[in-house]
């Protein structure tokens, strides 16, 4: 079994966000991030805790990706998600959610435990390969419809 001490030092030591949450009524209030979290989002532990998580959204929701993780919640499942979040200085990054409920003896939810991780850059070159693919599908029409032309 593992003690409490190294277990501690694991988290501390991870490249992700690591944050626990309660859940209060419609809020989600976290009780702990690790220093991850911390480098990740710009916000120091004692700014983030006891606050609702929706901070990270500043004014923003992805209704989408909201609705999937409180379907996956409400059926007692993890999620994973990607979520548009804005650091304390205001810059918008991807963060990959991967959302583990817990629940007591008697089944009822009680924390949630949140992986985060930065795909930014993921997201962006989805992004920029999508508009290459575009361009090279519009420039294959514009060469067959000069093929077409000089045949006719």
């Amino acid at each position: 079994m593992i003690n409490a001490k190294l277990l501690q030092h694991v988290i501390d030591a991870s490249n992700d966000g690591i944050v626990v949450a309660e859940q209060e009524g419609d809020d989600t209030i976290l009780i702990y991030v690790n220093p991850a979290f911390e480098r990740l989002t710009g916000y120091s532990s004692h700014e983030t805790l006891y606050q609702d998580c929706r901070f990270l959204q500043n004014g923003t929701r992805d209704e989408d990706a909201l609705r999937a993780i409180r379907q996956a919640i409400d059926n007692g499942l993890p999620s994973r998600t990607i979520l548009k979040n804005f650091r304390k200085d205001g810059t918008p990054f991807w963060n990959e959610l991967s959302i583990t409920p817990v629940h007591n003896e008697t089944h009822q939810l009680t924390y949630f435990i949140g992986v985060q991780k930065d795909v930014t850059e993921e997201v962006q070159c989805r992004e920029r390969l999508a508009l290459l693919e575009l361009e090279l599908a519009e420039t294959r029409a514009q060469l067959q419809a000069l093929k077409a032309d000089r045949r006719s």
